[in-house]
């Protein structure tokens, strides 16, 4: 296992699969100690139990980022078990889509919840642990950077059709961002965005019936794209494929180690090189 993150403290939501799973991976196999989350708790438990053969220490904070209380919940889990925190990933969400014509409040409030308020609740309910970490560090003549990623979306950069809650949601996680850049930048805490292109996971597998499902909160959620679609997706990518996990996660890592110390306030986009849709 490589030092470059040796013995920080990262929390990250909706880590039990896809995007998530793979950053959590990727930050323990650096060396950090890892705060899982996922709805499900066998999920969470499955990842925990990879980081502990890579030599790693996990715990799981199960549940809905979206749920009241559970900001504390996840923040405390973090100091309680390692007495720190050093890097957040804001990562935890899905999309349930529909014209707006079409679009219930439920749908709009779920996704506004679920990208925008969740992740707006766990940094308020970080600040005073960031702060009175970044005070004890100076009063020891030492500097720590800790890190905060939050995780946007093409649809929140340019928008897209069907997608006007989850694209509303991903924009304002970016404007949440860099507010957070200026108002943190004096605790030695950098806050920046990765906006995601078209990234292989369960949500956007390709399915030839378009009837495939997952359950988020007892709602069935559709899934899934189009074969004939995906393809067509990719070929308007200039590198000509999706990404993958891994490669998703490399992106926010970038973020959570010393090289990027003095870049902040910053939105990345990893498309595979798309600049629109």
């Amino acid at each position: 296992m490589s030092e470059k993150l040796r013995g920080k403290v990262a929390v990250v939501t909706g880590s039990g699969r896809g995007i998530g799973r793979a950053m959590a991976i990727k930050l323990a196999s650096e060396g950090a100690r890892l705060v899982l989350n996922d709805l499900d708790v066998a999920p969470a438990e499955t990842v925990r139990e990879e980081i502990l053969a890579l030599g790693g220490e996990a715990v799981a904070c199960c549940g809905s980022v979206a749920d009241a209380g559970f900001a504390d919940r996840l923040i405390g889990t973090a100091t309680g078990a390692f007495g720190g925190l050093d890097i957040l990933i804001n990562n935890a969400g899905y999309t349930w889509d529909n014209v707006i014509q079409k679009m219930t409040d439920e749908q709009w409030d779920a996704m506004l919840d679920v990208h925008l308020t969740a992740p707006f609740r766990i940094l308020r309910a970080a600040q005073p642990v960031i702060r009175a970490l970044s005070q004890a560090d100076a009063e020891a003549g030492r500097r720590v950077v800790r890190k905060v990623v939050n995780i946007s979306s093409v649809s929140g950069v340019f928008g897209n059709a069907g997608q006007a809650n989850y694209s509303a949601a991903k924009a304002g996680i970016m404007g949440l961002t860099m507010t957070l850049a200026k108002e943190w930048g004096r605790l030695n805490t950098t806050v920046n965005c990765v906006a995601y292109g078209l990234i292989k996971t369960r949500a956007t597998e390709a399915t030839s019936d378009g009837n495939a499902t997952i359950e988020v909160e007892g709602r069935e959620i559709k899934v899934g794209v189009n074969p004939d679609l995906m393809a067509m997706l990719e070929r308007s990518i200039p590198l000509g494929r999706a990404g993958t996990p891994e490669e998703a996660a490399g992106a926010a890592y970038l973020f959570c180690i010393p090289e990027s110390d003095y870049v902040s306030g910053q939105t990345v986009l990893c498309t595979g090189g798309l600049t629109g849709i």
